[in-house]
């Protein structure tokens, strides 16, 4: 499918699934919209999912950095938000979905985030949590200043992979990781800084929709406390724990994700028509 514009992006988008219920789904980064295959397949009577490849990203255009990477991502997915959406995002895609449902709060049904990395509420929540966090991840952060894309490509996938090692992952693999890691500071004025002022006393009073946010039982401890975090600052919000999963948990463990999402669709029920390409 050739790049379509969005947001004055070339972008690339597909729809998964055959369901009588729309979704707008937003990979992780370092991925792809692929990356929800799994899930949809979970689905396929259920959804037709939405997905596009963020920019740098799958077959999407190169990253040109037009601006804020986030503020971009989410120019992006509101081209793609049709009315009354289920809106699904996975790490920093659940911090763009989060953006949206802030943004848009009449088109979006439901609101699902799959281990959102949005550190910024556990700095505000629990202040010597979040040191033990950067201390954890500053080498990576050193690797990566220090131009080692492949040593920083290598920490950032055994913390946030799959479970397998560095040397276990195809060279296609960890050449498409090592190619696209500088991707991740792009994020950090977001995630660590909350730029979007989401913490913000009131910004998040919007998002009334129903809320599910999910994790891995083996995932990084601040995930947990991030859930928790946003749990307690969305009244509609309830947190769902995949036992046995980590970070990467629609991907590895889809089952029981899908088994989640259709809880949620219960408390957000639709009548709506397909959205195709």
């Amino acid at each position: 499918m050739p790049l379509r514009d969005a947001a004055g992006f070339p972008t690339y988008r597909t729809v998964l699934g055959h369901g009588p219920r729309r979704a707008l789904a937003i990979h992780c980064s370092l991925a792809h919209s692929g990356a929800w295959e799994s899930l949809a397949a979970q689905m396929d009577q259920d959804l037709s999912i939405t997905a596009f490849d963020m920019p740098g990203h799958g077959r999407s255009a190169d990253w040109d950095d037009r601006g804020d990477y986030q503020d971009v991502a989410t120019q992006i997915a509101a081209t793609m938000l049709d009315d009354s959406m289920d809106l699904i995002g996975h790490s920093f895609g659940a911090t763009v979905a989060l953006r949206l449902a802030v943004a848009y709060p009449n088109k979006v049904r439901s609101l699902t985030m799959i281990e959102p990395v949005f550190f910024a509420v556990v700095e505000q929540d629990n202040p010597e949590a979040f040191a033990a966090h950067k201390r954890l991840v500053k080498p990576f952060e050193d690797a990566l200043v220090a131009g080692d894309r492949v040593l920083a490509a290598k920490i950032f996938s055994e913390h946030w992979g799959d479970g397998r090692a560095w040397e276990s992952l195809t060279q296609t693999n960890r050449d498409a990781l090592t190619t696209r890691i500088h991707l991740i500071f792009e994020g950090d004025p977001a995630v660590y800084g909350d730029r979007a002022g989401l913490l913000k006393p009131g910004s998040l009073d919007a998002v009334k929709m129903p809320c599910l946010l999910v994790q891995g039982s083996a995932s990084p401890t601040i995930v947990g406390l991030i859930n928790a975090g946003l749990v307690r600052r969305l009244p509609g919000a309830q947190n769902f724990v995949v036992n046995g999963a980590g970070h990467m948990v629609p991907i590895t463990h889809p089952e029981p994700v899908a088994t989640a999402l259709r809880a949620l669709f219960s408390r957000a029920p639709s009548t709506l028509r397909i959205l195709r390409n």
